[in-house]
């Protein structure tokens, strides 16, 4: 069997890792990949903003699966035109995709369907955020439409501050036209938990929780990021938690979206804030998440494959996946300066030595590879992560496997999973 893993970050990197233990995979390509995957898979050219180049690729190659790792093919319509030239793909359709391409069409969806998410305000000027922040207490949760890369939600600590932030979005300065539209929320407190799902239109089935650190600094400070490490556990939401997620949020999505004329298969990926009025949903992804993904499949012990094509193939059950009771973690080594600038092109080194720890695998996220060496090329360059009996274990593994690898302006948090320890 054939597969084509479309995108070149850590979660794409976990993926093919996982689809290769798969006793059906044959061959396992990756456009465009990265310098770690390159060493799992053979990596293809590909433009991941281009519709055209990523079925030029796909022609070429006729893969018996695609499965679609990043948000922007989905928007673009990939699994679309896949699926319309008769190539089995894994992934949510360009108008079901809409859940994370639309901040505003989501928080609507949610209202129409009566699932529990935060107050709201969708403003498409100034203005409207102005007449809108009486309704608000701060801080206040300013929030761009579109797709940012997990850069697009600031705390507004005040209304003045949320006036400016949303200024900024509306003209562009901020993310682009992602900020065209911005959404005003109130802040929840609580405990995030990332909850994510397979669909095959009808039926759902959860995936292990994984919980994720936004903020790029230690305590949770600092700007959002895309995510700066997460961790998994059998003891982050008991079995009763669980369905109640199920039937409440996950289930009532895929009906509502089928209700309305768009079927949602592919993983749904809930990202939830544990409140004291109860879970509520604070955004969808359409795809795995990142760096969730490394974490949680460390865990998985069936046959991805097979799932996956559950899900293409209208017949997802509970049954789909076989789950570990181990801990993992994942921790990001980022670039110095993101999520803001950051210089690229920094030799990389010591990662063979982490990966040699028991436990430890070394995701790659922004990386090439020029004579054996690899170099720094995005803002999250590893996903350094580990498996063990024990989240103590694990979290102690990941960070002495960090402690090996070495480049110039390397950035990561020393604090992944320290609220669970503490727990």
């Amino acid at each position: 069997m054939r597969i084509l893993v479309l995108g070149s970050g850590g979660r794409e990197h976990a993926l093919v890792w996982k689809l290769r233990q798969s006793p059906r995979a044959t061959k396992v390509y990756c456009a465009p990949g990265n310098g770690g995957i390159a060493d799992d898979a053979e990596c293809l050219a590909a433009d991941l903003k281009s519709l055209d180049s990523l079925v030029a690729v796909a022609s070429q190659l006729r893969p018996d699966l695609t499965v679609v790792g990043p948000e922007l093919p989905l928007t673009l319509g990939v699994v679309d035109e896949f699926t319309r030239r008769g190539w089995p793909v894994f992934g949510p359709t360009k108008t079901a995709a809409q859940l994370e391409s639309s901040k505003s069409f989501a928080k609507e969806f949610l209202q129409r369907h009566h699932i529990p998410t935060a107050h709201y305000a969708i403003c498409d000027s100034v203005d409207e955020v102005r007449a809108a922040l009486p309704h608000f207490h701060p801080p206040v949760v300013v929030k761009a439409d579109g797709l940012a890369a997990g850069k697009g939600v600031v705390i507004a600590q005040s209304k003045e501050e949320a006036v400016g932030v949303a200024a900024d979005m509306l003209s562009g300065k901020m993310v682009g036209e992602a900020g065209s539209r911005v959404v005003l929320e109130e802040c929840l407190k609580g405990d995030e938990l990332s909850f994510l799902v397979l669909s095959d239109g009808e039926r759902v089935a959860p995936l292990v929780a994984a919980q994720d650190h936004k903020r790029v600094d230690d305590g949770d400070t600092g700007p959002n990021t895309g995510g700066m490490g997460a961790y998994s556990t059998a003891a982050i939401i008991d079995d009763k938690m669980r369905d109640w997620l199920v039937n409440h949020i996950a289930r009532p999505v895929v009906e509502g979206m089928k209700a309305e004329g768009a079927e949602y298969k592919g993983l749904l990926y809930c990202g939830l804030m544990m409140t004291v009025r109860g879970p509520m949903v604070l955004e969808f992804n359409c795809r795995f998440g990142d760096p969730e993904t490394q974490p949680i499949l460390m865990r998985l012990e069936s046959d991805l494959v097979e799932a996956l094509e559950a899900s293409i193939e209208g017949r997802v059950s509970d049954g789909d996946f076989k789950w570990s009771s181990d801990a993992s973690v994942c921790v990001v080594m980022s670039s110095g300066g993101y999520p803001g600038t950051f210089d690229a092109g920094k030799k990389i080194s010591g990662v063979g030595e982490a990966a040699k720890i028991n436990g430890v695998r070394v995701f790659h996220a922004g990386t090439t590879k020029r004579d054996g060496a690899y170099y720094t090329s995005g803002g999250r360059v590893l996903g350094v992560s580990a498996r063990a009996p024990e989240l103590e274990i694990a979290v102690r593994r990941a960070y002495d496997a960090c402690a090996k690898i070495t480049f110039d302006g390397a950035h990561y948090r020393k604090d992944i999973a320290a609220r669970a320890l503490k727990k």
